[in-house]
């Protein structure tokens, strides 16, 4: 929630050009985290739910794509990349323990 909200405000001071290009793609994909995230969690088994945590990765994964399109496009300065850059790594480590968790759980409960 917390990257996807600092997205949301690079973006927002963007001219429309770039808003409607690289801008709605990048804040759906950072969006998309946190939302298979959660519905991960509202489902029934360990292996279900760890479907949505890797489509959830694969956004992350999209989201550091139109991070770095942002800035080879100069839409972002090197500061905001840096910290997002950071967020994203840091999320992704988060997020890859914790679907290791997941196919634990599923080992066990078999």
């Amino acid at each position: 929630m917390d990257l996807s909200d600092k997205i949301w405000e690079a973006i927002g001071q963007w001219d429309y050009f770039a808003k409607d290009t690289i801008g709605k793609q990048w804040c759906r994909a950072a969006d998309s985290v946190s939302a298979n995230i959660s519905e991960g969690f509202g489902r029934n088994s360990y292996r279900d739910a760890r479907s949505f945590y890797y489509i959830a990765r694969g956004s992350l994964y999209e989201s550091k794509t139109w991070l770095d399109k942002s800035k080879r496009r100069k839409l972002i300065p090197e500061t905001s990349y840096d910290d997002l850059l950071a967020s994203h790594n840091v999320l992704g480590i988060k997020l890859n323990r914790f679907i290791n968790v997941q196919t634990k759980l599923i080992e066990k409960s078999k």
